[in-house]
């Protein structure tokens, strides 16, 4: 580890301590090893928790470890699962996890992916029977890379939003993502619930003894509060835009819980024992190669619209912190917080 750089916020180490991206990644790796993970499953995990934290989404990084750990050690979830896949038609490709962790189910299916995208220009792919307990972006924004447009969305697993006029939650946060290739430029990702908050930063915050905004969350009776404790105990998230974010809560239950044959978040929630972390859920991933059918311009009409956004005077798009974050650790490493003291420790 090295002492260079200037540390981030976030619980990072006072003394600006760094650690580099393949050594976090063993380490986690080594961790989720002997919680009982088979090799290739920690492999997946870890590279997934170590790329979150490298590119500043703690949130889903290295304090997503834990969790994983607690669903290896039970039993509740199997870490060395071997998905089934199941290719229903010439675009629609049906995974059954095994009753493991999502991205070595996703990755499983890779060859049936390409060659759907091969035969038509599209993959539908419908993933159940998986935990799914990290962030969206990093697998959609590796199809971008490949020059596909990616979308994915999931029934998260805890009941945790209340929409209004509802007397207890009745959605998860249910993470929705897209992606997008650009020409001459880093892809661009946008990865959000579609609660105000998602459940990790309202735990962060939580940790960290601080407030939220009105609007964020509800106490057990209902009334606005900035206490993340009393929204994660006994009350709940809003969805952000009020009842906009309730149905497009509704639109990803339906596709990511009912289409794949997934649970919906509150029967995931019935199911799962006290104090579990990962939830057994399905997720649906659309991956479409934007320049089939002659429209081989795609990629650089993308770039001038973005160029017209930025002149415009959007001048941060989804993905350019994580792209910086990423640029920094790859020159001084990644900045240990405290979270990642505690697992070298």
């Amino acid at each position: 580890m090295s002492g260079n750089g200037a540390a981030r916020g976030d619980g990072v180490s006072s003394a600006g301590e760094r650690i580099g991206f393949d050594e976090l990644v063993a380490a986690i790796e080594s961790k989720l090893t002997a919680a009982g993970a088979s090799p290739a499953t920690a492999r997946v995990l870890a590279s997934n928790c170590a790329a979150c934290e490298r590119d500043g989404t703690l949130s889903h990084g290295v304090f997503r470890v834990a969790g994983y750990l607690d669903s290896l050690e039970r039993g509740w979830a199997n870490g060395s699962a071997e998905a089934t896949v199941d290719v229903v038609s010439s675009s629609f490709v049906r995974i059954d996890g095994d009753n493991g962790f999502a991205q070595p189910a996703l990755a499983a299916a890779g060859a049936e992916i390409d060659q759907a995208l091969a035969d038509t220009g599209v993959a539908v792919i419908a993933l159940a029977n998986t935990h799914h307990f990290s962030a969206l972006w990093p697998e959609l924004e590796s199809f971008a890379r490949d020059g596909r447009v990616a979308m994915a969305m999931i029934a998260s697993g805890k009941l945790a939003v209340v929409p209004e006029g509802a007397t207890r939650p009745v959605f998860s946060t249910n993470p929705f993502a897209f992606a997008t290739p650009v020409a001459g430029g880093d892809p661009v990702v946008f990865d959000f619930s579609t609660s105000s908050m998602s459940h990790g930063d309202l735990q962060l915050l939580r940790a960290e003894g601080r407030e939220v905004p009105i609007g964020t969350g509800v106490d057990s009776t209902g009334a606005d509060t900035t206490d993340p404790e009393t929204i994660l105990d006994g009350g709940g998230i809003r969805p952000f835009g009020g009842h906009k974010g309730a149905m497009l809560s509704f639109m990803i239950e339906t596709l990511a819980a009912g289409l794949t044959g997934g649970a919906f978040t509150f029967e995931i929630d019935a199911e799962a024992p006290e104090g579990v972390h990962t939830f057994r859920t399905g997720q649906l991933y659309i991956v479409i190669d934007p320049e089939r059918g002659g429209n081989e311009a795609y990629l650089a009409r993308v770039r001038g619209f973005i160029d017209m956004l930025r002149d415009a005077g959007m001048d941060r798009l989804p993905g350019d912190r994580r792209y910086a974050n990423r640029a920094e650790a790859a020159e001084a490493g990644i900045p240990v917080t405290d979270t990642i003291r505690a697992l070298l420790d």
